[in-house]
């Protein structure tokens, strides 16, 4: 247990001042420490942060701002909202509304926003789901660049409801997913930019725009018409980048590309989206611990600052805090990380770590252990510390996430060891499938499912209904599609759509196998 008699020597030592201090005194560092909060897939609170309730906006950012971030990117997802708005729709505007005040007046964090660049709804299909049930790619089409009747529309119905959050400091707007168009080229994306830079004048003069260079405007959108992504050139990207220059559409920066704002002397605008280094994404949820890719893509900021997103916020809080360190230039060693999980739990601080660690690892017993140990601290007297908001109000439940998230793994590394020792995998495998469901009942999340080495075990079982959901695993073109004479396009958004209930239609398919075992 983590040289239990050493650490708890060591913790005594510790008080949570020391850890809080570093990111409190003095002024606020100029350059952005962000974190994007991403909010594409509905699941169950507090998760996804769709169903965060004001409150636990304030707890979380709170705790942001204790261990040194001061930039918030919020995805609110306007393109899926219909005309009219459903209700829910509403309100969540006005909560992110309120959002966007809270975080300015008493926390005193930047706030930006993102869009997709030509994404909107389809309104007979999104008016069917409130705003926190509704998948993405169930209800969402895309609008012609190159038309300009459509965009006028688009533009027209964003600047509505927009208006609720036009206190935003800015606006970052990707080049890629989601998003794009068939043959639209990178002056008609240019266009695109510039009709919101007019539409941010009417709202609020100075909210800022940030062009989002990702994959490429025109790569992204030859991928929809061949189905092979390939990501833009270098000339593709000076293209564009330069087009932007040209138009100037003052106030504006660029979300990475420092080489090619560098060659066209505007570097001084560019932020790092060090993307998937705290979390990728779509990512079943699971705690991330260890390593150096956090730390690093803190430590890799632009001229202007650095940005890291997440999407399971409320597991991921060792790479946040390991991400931030990064950014602020100061160590992450495991005595860091045991200040930081006792500021969260008070007195825990050592059975935390060594539950992050156990899940780094591969011993099934040791997670085992653990989780037997996690239990007893399974207390509703249980308070939080310093850091408190970053368990959304519940440290009971940040602990029995803990449990499940170990049983669930070690359940998973025993299912893969019989497999591939080719022991018996009747009982291992049954305990996987409890295990899966028990940690899926409790987040909800429906999408992608890194199944790790249980992926091969899965196959080898040779289920139909198994087979079935694995052969479509894929947002990529399979020889699974249903329509493969369909075009491109929309033989990769039937996949996408496909993919937001990957978990349970797979669960249902273990469970049946399972069930079916002698």
């Amino acid at each position: 247990m983590l040289r239990t008699g050493l650490m708890i020597l060591v913790l005594g030592l510790i008080s949570h001042g020391v850890i809080l201090a570093q990111r409190t005194s003095g002024v606020q560092p100029e350059k952005i420490i962000g974190m994007y909060i991403h909010q594409h897939w509905p699941y169950n609170h507090p998760y996804c942060a769709r169903t965060w309730t004001l409150n636990d906006w304030r707890g979380y950012a709170g705790g942001l701002k204790l261990i040194g971030y001061n930039t918030i990117l919020i995805w609110p997802v306007l393109e899926t909202m219909p005309d009219p708005l459903t209700p829910s729709d509403k309100a969540n505007l006005e909560k992110i509304r309120k959002v966007i005040d809270a975080l300015h007046k008493e926390l005193g964090l930047r706030v930006y926003i993102v869009l997709c660049p030509n994404v909107a709804a389809d309104d007979a299909a999104a008016s069917k789901y409130t705003f926190e049930t509704r998948h993405f790619f169930s209800c969402d089409i895309r609008i012609n660049p190159g038309d300009p009747a459509a965009m006028e529309k688009m533009i027209r119905f964003r600047e509505t409801i927009f208006k609720p959050l036009r206190m935003a400091d800015g606006v970052a707007i990707i080049d890629s997913d989601p998003g794009g168009y068939v043959g639209s080229t990178n002056q008609e994306f240019v266009n695109l930019l510039g009709a919101h830079r007019k539409m941010f004048d009417r709202l609020r003069p100075g909210i800022e725009l940030i062009y989002w260079m990702h994959a490429g405007w025109e790569a992204y959108n030859n991928y929809y018409k061949t189905g092979k992504l390939v990501l833009g050139s270098d000339a593709e990207h000076m293209d564009c980048l330069r087009r932007l220059k040209d138009l100037n559409p003052e106030p504006w920066g660029v979300a990475n590309g420092y080489a090619y704002a560098n060659q066209l002397g505007i570097e001084n605008k560019v932020i790092s989206f060090n993307y998937g280094r705290i979390e990728g994404e779509p990512s079943f949820p699971l705690t991330n611990f260890g390593g150096d890719l956090a730390y690093e893509g803190g430590k890799l900021p632009g001229p202007r600052g650095v940005m890291g997103n997440a999407q399971t916020h409320c597991v991921q809080l060792p790479n946040t805090f390991a991400f931030v360190r990064g950014a602020l230039g100061q160590p992450v060693k495991e005595i860091d990380y045991l200040q930081f999980a006792d500021a969260l739990l008070p007195g825990f601080g050592v059975t935390i770590l060594t539950a992050w660690q156990a899940l780094q690892g591969g011993s099934a017993s040791t997670m085992r252990s653990v989780a037997d140990s996690l239990e007893q601290a399974e207390d509703p007297r249980i308070a939080g510390g310093p850091l408190k908001g970053l368990l959304f109000a519940s440290p009971q439940r940040f602990v029995h996430d803990l449990v499940l998230m170990l049983r669930y793994k070690a359940a998973r590394e025993d299912f893969a060891n019989a497999s591939q020792s080719g022991s018996d995998i009747k009982a291992p495998f049954k305990a996987f499938v409890d295990a899966a469901e028990n940690w899926s009942k409790q987040h909800g999340y429906k999408n992608a499912w890194d199944l790790g080495r249980a992926h091969a075990a899965l196959a080898k079982l040779n289920h139909p209904a198994i087979n079935e959901c694995l052969a479509r695993f894929s947002y990529e073109m399979t020889a699974a599609d249903p329509n493969p004479s369909a075009p491109p396009y929309e033989r990769i958004h039937e996949n996408l759509k496909h993919m937001e209930t990957f978990v349970p239609r797979l669960l249902k398919a273990m469970r049946q196998a399972a069930d079916e075992m002698k």
